[in-house]
């Protein structure tokens, strides 16, 4: 058989290193896609202008747009066959990624634990995503339910990784070069800086997005993200197909820049949860919370930790969680990351 069924839980072994096809040579054309598909508006990723006056070469391509190039050389290989994408640890963005840059990737598996309802399990692999010149630009650990193909399929020992529920400000890689002693408010879209956020604070970023089948559909086509849950309606028995995770990540950061426009750059991503699925139709809001404060060594820079929290129509104010510590039904995104901003 020359076809590519994807690999089912069954097939996965601790130590395996998968180099992941295809490589992708990244340009302004996946930045001119991303700022149409989000309302993403942030000014280091706008203009080379505002990037220089940071001390930056020119403008980068958005932290995301790297996570989803990166992300989507995986999903052959490792969430083809996925039933839900769970959760996130310690990534961290290490170098800037240029218009004309070639990503590829490359992933371990480092966990694997079989659901007790013996149909599948979950993997747990650490990606890298590495540039043209072998520099690794995003690392970061995910965990994935995956389907058995053979139920009968002898259960793995089970691996579950130890994993750091945050990473610390000393973790954190800061582009070289990186300067907000001259940042200029004005053009950023806002006042407000480091010293402005309290820890605890909770910011409603007011703004809503209605999902559209055809946008989440561009989307996962731009990010060449395969996996079927995403583009076959019959893979699933409601018949509906699921919105990428990462769409949803996009467009609540997006939608963050009403209140935080100066968190200008993601640095690492501490944890993350996709707690209840999207589909097409569902009206996409977000708020975010002040975790922590941290100086960095570089000039001007603060760096901040914020939960991110995307919800939908009908959530309570900051909903989250319930007493029973369960999710609410109408929170979709749950992310704890570190983004640099003027100080």
């Amino acid at each position: 058989m020359k076809t590519n069924p994807g690999r089912f839980f069954e097939d996965y072994r601790i130590g395996d290193v998968i180099r992941h096809a295809v490589p992708r040579t990244v340009s302004g054309g996946e930045r001119a896609l991303y700022h149409a598909l989000y309302p993403a508006r942030h000014a280091l990723y706008s203009s080379d202008r505002f990037a220089q006056s940071c001390g930056l070469p020119a403008s980068p391509l958005d932290d995301l747009i790297a996570f989803h190039v990166v992300f989507g050389k995986t999903v052959p290989d490792v969430s083809l066959n996925a039933v839900a994408n769970l959760g996130y640890a310690e990534g961290r963005w290490l170098k800037p990624v240029w218009p004309g840059d070639t990503l590829r990737s490359e992933s371990e598996v480092i966990g694997l634990k079989e659901n007790s309802n013996g149909k599948s399990g979950n993997v747990y692999v650490r990606t890298r995503g590495l540039n043209q010149h072998d520099e690794v630009v995003l690392d970061y650990v995910r965990w994935v339910m995956v389907r058995k193909n053979r139920l009968d399929a002898p259960a793995p020992d089970p691996v579950v990784p130890e994993l750091k529920k945050s990473l610390s400000a000393s973790d954190l890689v800061i582009p070289e070069g990186l300067d907000f002693s001259d940042y200029d408010d004005a053009l950023a879209g806002e006042p407000h800086r480091w010293g402005d956020y309290e820890i605890g604070e909770k910011i409603d970023h007011v703004d809503g997005v209605t999902i559209e089948e055809a946008e989440h559909m561009i989307a996962t086509r731009l990010w060449q993200n395969t996996a079927k849950v995403h583009f076959d309606a019959t893979f699933r028995e409601d018949g509906r197909r699921l919105i990428y995770g990462g769409h949803v990540i996009s467009m609540a950061r997006a939608l963050s820049f009403n209140g935080l426009a100066n968190a200008q750059m993601i640095v690492a991503l501490n944890g993350g949860a996709h707690a209840n699925p999207c589909f097409a139709g569902d009206t996409v809001k977000a708020w975010s919370e002040v975790l922590d404060r941290a100086d960095t060594p570089a000039p001007g820079v603060g760096a901040i930790r914020l939960r991110l929290v995307a919800v939908k129509q009908g959530a309570a104010p900051f909903a989250l969680k319930g007493e029973d510590g369960k999710y609410a039904p109408e929170v979709l995104l749950d992310l704890d990351y570190w983004a640099l901003m003027p100080k």
